[in-house]
């Protein structure tokens, strides 16, 4: 069996990071899962994640985990208006935080995959988040890996290797697959158009800017 087998599953939003990391592990992905847990921008990212999928020929699992918008309290799942403008930063983008949302979502994917006989499971966490949020950590995922790979027959592994990367250096990534981030969704707010001003507007916008990348996003306030 050659190294590029297809052994894996992705976690995919249908956001930069995440699609960038479909392009770039394609050979190995068997299949790919989207989560719609009523954030305000899930429907925007699934239509992105769709197409990316489509274009690979890669198999796209769509899961309903709607039990969190209903039970838990995040600004991120109340509604455009609730998300703050700003810089992606602690104190501005907090209230966004949907509590344990890469550790449900991981526990769901590793049952998904074991279902499919696959040993490996991918997820596109980046260093930008690391002060923000606690399950996009390096500990948290080490320590997820190993609960998942204790509890399944197959051993499945986590393999997140955008970990200690920058959006920047994705965007890189990304610019060298030739990548159209157009048809990727960051927006908080779950606006036709890329709101602009909010922190995962910004953060989008700097990291293209810094990858020397043109950005076609359409922006509200463009």
């Amino acid at each position: 069996m050659g190294i590029h087998q297809k052994n894996a599953l992705m976690v995919l939003s249908g956001g930069m990071d995440s699609v960038t990391m479909l392009h770039e592990y394609a050979s190995e992905i068997e299949l790919a899962v989207n989560f719609s847990y009523g954030s305000n921008h899930n429907a925007r990212e699934l239509e992105c994640a769709r197409r990316h999928c489509k274009e690979l020929g890669i198999e796209l699992v769509e899961m309903d985990l709607s039990f969190i918008g209903k039970n838990f309290h995040s600004s991120l799942l109340e509604g455009p208006d609730a998300i703050p403008e700003g810089e992606y930063d602690f104190d501005n983008m907090k209230s966004t935080v949907v509590p344990f949302r890469n550790g449900i979502m991981l526990a769901a994917a590793a049952g998904l995959a074991e279902s499919n006989g696959l040993s490996v499971l991918m997820i596109a966490n980046h260093a930008g988040d690391h002060a923000l949020y606690p399950d996009c950590r390096i500990g948290f995922i080490e320590a997820m890996s190993k609960a998942i790979e204790e509890g399944t027959y197959e051993g499945i592994k986590v393999k997140a290797p955008y970990t200690l990367l920058s959006k920047a250096d994705i965007a890189l990534r990304g610019k060298r697959l030739g990548l159209d981030y157009s048809t990727t969704y960051s927006c908080y707010r779950g606006l036709e158009k890329h709101c602009g001003r909010c922190g995962t507007c910004r953060e989008r916008r700097a990291a293209l800017a810094a990858a020397g990348i043109v950005d076609t996003t359409e922006y509200e306030d463009d």
